[in-house]
């Protein structure tokens, strides 16, 4: 059944639309290019890190530098300061694709990110260049491909000082092939906002690109608005004549929507259909008036899916931010892009357990420090309810590396802005865009100049997210203008100076772009408790009595307090949520083996810390939290002073030893150390039995944890994150290998060499005990305990069955487990 609409202006045209069913099938083509060769002879899968395998070794990419950031005014050795792994040098991967070319096709390379330095060749023919590693980026090769087997070869080229921390290698993210007509969507050619969002109903607009068009040509566009179930909420027709360049711009009004937050994460999905066959007659209805007859397309010839969620964002001066109309505090971390003993190489199921043990702290919002995301984050923040501050540079135009980003910035700024801000400006996850971290310059007009000039590609590419900028010059900032220049003041490090900032600033709130920077090494506490900047044990480890700190940062308490005590702050992003290979403060200073950071409140294994539990005590709202620290396992300090910590949700607690009471606790607003730590400093170690009882608001018990001093190790036991696998090769389990005695107590202290055997349908992929110092391969199956505990992950086959492992260690007892692929 055709639609059609009469309309007569005077001194302008009149329509008459009518639109039939589709008559063909659009023929749009994605596939992964999963299958290369690296450097010649190496058949990899990828993603692929190739530094990631090792050796450990301090001379890769020794740097004797000052870190001027840190306050360093002297050049000193650095090891370790990226990794201590072999990514620098250059590396080469070749695959060869069938391809049925012809014509009215193109195809397209799109690839999530190259370290680094990309040349990207299609039949021995020069496709493109790409330098920044972070970045996605496309090229059109449909001039260089032929009919039946093509070859792609990317070269990649790594310089020393080029990093702060652990970059990677290789193609590290996916690599796309689209097939598309001659008329069609471009890569990231949609963009959808929520300009009105009510409970009772939201307007979407969504704006689409068509490349392939002639100028001033006729098409038709067809949108439909499906709900998380997939059904259809609105939709759209639009005919028009369409100049080359100029998107179309469609409306549409949902009634009763789903909005998108982090305790309802719902998406929607815009279904548009590219069609073409439209046609336009013209007809004289007297002077100066025609009327227009347009038939629209029939003939579907491409087709795009783009999920968004409808929600509002809003920073109010005096107030804070508001999601959906509801004050919101941002409980973020920082994190790198690394994925511990995985290297840099993207994996879907690693970044979702990262998000479950985030979520799981109470945090809410992460932010992609220093670089580009990659989609697969970007994606599972939406499904999951995680915001997003999507952060670009480290480096602008004044070098932080001797061969750092400011060697591209003049050719590539904007460029590589302008990628990631269209890549990301439809995903309802992303808030807010960062233009840069602890940049010099802060304090100079040149600086301003710059900051100025990204906000405005930020504001003209996306109008609808505010702009920050983590600055660490306080002073500098204000006095240059640079402050002036973004939507969001950002400071890392400055709780103390807040509330002058806020007495100088406009804007209304502050935000803390990156906090903390505690220090800490899983399970591992010296005695006598040690507390301050800049703290060195002889094990080259850290407290986890959490309160060592660095000498530009300070400990968790001061940032929970600012939060809540200013009503105009935003919240906080905590540097960092996991540890990440390189940059391990305090022992980065000609301190070999330590290779990677202990800032994380989760180890490089993906274990928490004792921090996990500070941070969850007070951010996670809807369970309750409660954790006794240090363990309980000290044999040869029988009589002496032990500190026992609790972190909880509850009021108050007391804390037992072998049954006899030591006290109880409530928190203590007035000391800072006390707002959100119960403490017993005063505690004498006797072997046995330590036991904490919580009590709830009206003094009942509400919740008790005790542990018991181990006895010696008897037999190991594993923990896997998940039970089924999908049989598509890329999905992975994280099996978590501890000691226990007899009794069934675990063995905090245990070191026992651990060996891994993975078969069936299912393979061993990685191993890491998150110790700093750890020089053990993360890709041979075995490895030393560390504090009690290692992960290993299991990564499934594409055939159906079981994915069986077996775990062993001299002198005890075997465990053996099984995981289904399916």
């Amino acid at each position: 059944m055709t639609r059609r609409i009469a309309i007569t202006l005077a001194l302008a045209a009149a329509l008459l639309c009518s639109v039939g069913s589709r008559a063909a099938t659009p023929s749009r083509s994605e596939r992964l290019l999963r299958d290369w060769t690296f450097n010649g002879s190496q058949k990899v899968r990828i993603p692929h890190d190739w530094a990631i395998a090792g050796p450990f070794n301090g001379s890769y990419d020794f740097q004797t530098v000052a870190v001027t950031q840190n306050g360093e005014t002297e050049a000193t050795a650095k090891t370790g300061r990226t990794g201590g792994l072999p990514w620098i040098g250059e590396g080469s991967y070749e695959c060869t694709v069938d391809i049925e070319k012809v014509p009215g096709k193109k195809w397209t390379l799109l690839f999530d990110g190259a370290m680094s330095d990309a040349h990207v060749y299609v039949n021995g023919a020069f496709a493109g260049q790409w330098p920044y590693g972070y970045n996605s980026f496309y090229f059109d090769i449909t001039d260089h491909v032929k009919d039946g087997a093509n070859t792609i070869k990317v070269l990649l080229n790594n310089l020393p000082e080029s990093s702060r921390w652990y970059p990677g290698a290789g193609l590290y993210r996916n690599v796309h092939l689209i097939e598309t007509p001659e008329v069609h969507v471009p890569v990231w050619g949609v963009y959808i906002t929520t300009p009105y969002v009510s409970r009772d109903e939201a307007v979407v607009s969504v704006s689409t690109e068509i490349e392939g068009l002639e100028d001033n040509a006729l098409v038709t566009l067809e949108t439909v608005i499906l709900d998380a179930a997939g059904r259809e909420v609105a939709r759209d027709t639009y005919t028009r004549k369409l100049w080359k360049g100029v998107p179309a711009t469609q409306r549409f009004t949902v009634k009763d929507p789903d909005l998108w937050s982090p305790d309802s994460p719902v998406l929607y999905t815009a279904r548009t259909t590219v069609m073409t066959g439209a046609s336009m007659e013209t007809t004289s209805i007297g002077m100066w008036r025609n009327r227009y007859e347009i038939t629209g397309g029939t003939d579907a010839v491409d087709a795009v899916e783009t999920r968004f969620g409808i929600r509002s964002i809003e920073f109010r001066p005096e107030q804070g931010f508001f999601l959906n109309g509801e004050r919101t505090m941002l409980k973020g971390v920082c994190n790198h892009h690394d994925l511990g003993p995985l290297g840099s190489a993207v994996n879907r199921s690693a970044l979702r357990r990262q998000l479950i043990i985030m979520k799981d702290m109470g945090c809410n919002a992460i932010r992609t420090s220093h670089n580009m995301p990659a989609p697969e984050l970007v994606e599972l923040c939406d499904e999951m309810g995680i915001m997003l501050m999507v952060e670009p540079f480290d480096e602008w135009n004044v070098a932080k590396c001797a061969n750092g980003y400011h060697l591209r910035w003049d050719e590539w700024a904007e460029k590589d802005m302008v990628n990631m801000l269209r890549h990301y400006r439809s995903n309802p996850s992303v808030i807010m865009w960062s233009i840069g971290n602890e940049v010099p310059g802060q304090g100079d007009a040149q600086g301003a100049e710059v900051a100025a000039w990204l906000t405005s590609i930020c504001h003209r590419e996306d109008p609808t997210r505010p702009v920050t900028c983590g600055m660490d010059q306080f002073d500098g900032v204000f006095y240059s203008g640079f402050i002036a220049a973004i939507d969001i003041p950002g400071f890392n490090y400055k709780p103390y100076r807040y509330l002058q900032a806020r007495e100088l600033l406009p804007q209304g709130f502050i935000l803390g772009s990156e906090t903390a920077s505690t220090v800490s090494s899983r399970g591992v506490y010296h005695f006598p408790l040690s507390s301050g900047m800049n703290i060195k044990h002889p094990d080259h480890q850290s407290d986890s009595y959490d309160l060592e700190y660095c000498i530009w940062s300070n400990v968790p308490d001061d940032d929970f307090a600012a939060d809540e005590d200013y009503p105009w702050m935003l919240g906080q992003f905590v540097w960092t949520g996991f540890d990440y290979l390189g940059e391990p403060t305090p022992y980065d200073t000609d301190a070999w083996p330590n290779h990677s950071s202990m800032f994380g409140i989760v180890d490089l294994a993906g274990l928490p810390k004792d921090r996990f539990y500070l941070y969850r005590s007070v951010w996670n709202e809807t369970e309750s939290t409660l954790h006794v620290l240090p363990h309980w396992t000290w044999p040869g300090r029988e009589g002496q002073t032990t500190p026992v910590f609790v972190y909880t949700s509850y009021p108050e607690a007391e804390l037992f030893i072998n049954g006899e009471s030591q006290g109880r606790r409530r928190f203590n607003k007035e000391n800072l150390l006390e707002r959100h730590r119960m403490m017993w400093n005063d505690v004498v170690y006797q072997p046995g039995e330590l036991k904490v009882v919580a009590y709830d608001d009206f003094g009942r018990v509400a919740e008790e944890k005790t542990v018991r001093t181990a006895g010696k190790p008897y037999a190991l036991q594993c923990n896997f994150d998940r039970g089924v696998l999908a049989a598509d090769g890329d999905d992975m389990a994280f099996v978590t290998v501890t000691v226990v005695d007899k009794a069934g107590n675990p063995v905090p202290d245990a070191a026992n060499l651990i060996n891994i055997q993975v078969s069936g349908a299912g393979s061993f992929e990685a191993v890491a005990n998150g110790d700093p110092t750890c020089l053990e391969s993360f890709r041979h199956p075995q490895m030393h305990l560390f504090s009690g505990a290692l992960c290993f992950i299991v990564r499934s086959e594409e055939i159906p069955g079981s994915a069986t492992f077996t775990v062993t260690s001299k002198g005890l007892k075997k465990y053996t487990g099984t995981i289904t692929v399916q």
